[in-house]
């Protein structure tokens, strides 16, 4: 089972349409569940993705070979592909990570519009959380 929360979801998704029709490619990257709240009933060890890192549309190589260079690979453990022109499925174009989220229009959650995969291509049970990390003060 993949987990993720729906506010990366919704995020994730606006990013793909604020794209349209160009693709959108970026690292996911995950939370233990017992630093979530909202998360109950899952073990605390228990990944769910939380955390996206914002793309760099205007940079060419991005752009054409779908890695982003400035960051090393480890610090995500899954990827964000759009497809404004394909199927749901993962393509020998996209970046493959552990899992990889892969969008298509409409730009809204669904079981035909958002999925996700192993490296493999293969789809995964996805559950969508309602989990959030702690409220933290910025002051001090």
């Amino acid at each position: 089972m993949v987990y993720i929360t729906r506010a990366l979801v919704d995020v994730l998704l606006d990013l793909a349409s604020d794209a349209d029709p160009d693709r959108v490619t970026t690292g996911v990257s995950i939370t233990p569940a017992g630093e979530l709240e909202g998360a109950d009933g899952l073990p605390p060890e228990t990944p769910v993705f939380t955390d996206f890192m914002l793309p760099n549309l205007g940079n060419a190589v991005n752009a054409v070979f779908g890695v982003d260079l400035s960051t090393p690979a480890r610090q995500f453990q899954g990827r964000f592909v759009s497809h404004p022109v394909r199927e749901l499925e993962v393509t020998k174009r996209d970046d493959l990570a552990e899992v990889v989220f892969v969008a298509v229009p409409p730009w809204e959650y669904g079981e035909r519009t958002f999925a996700a995969f192993d490296r493999r291509g293969d789809r995964q049970p996805l559950e969508v959380l309602d989990a959030h990390p702690p409220e933290q003060s910025l002051g001090g």
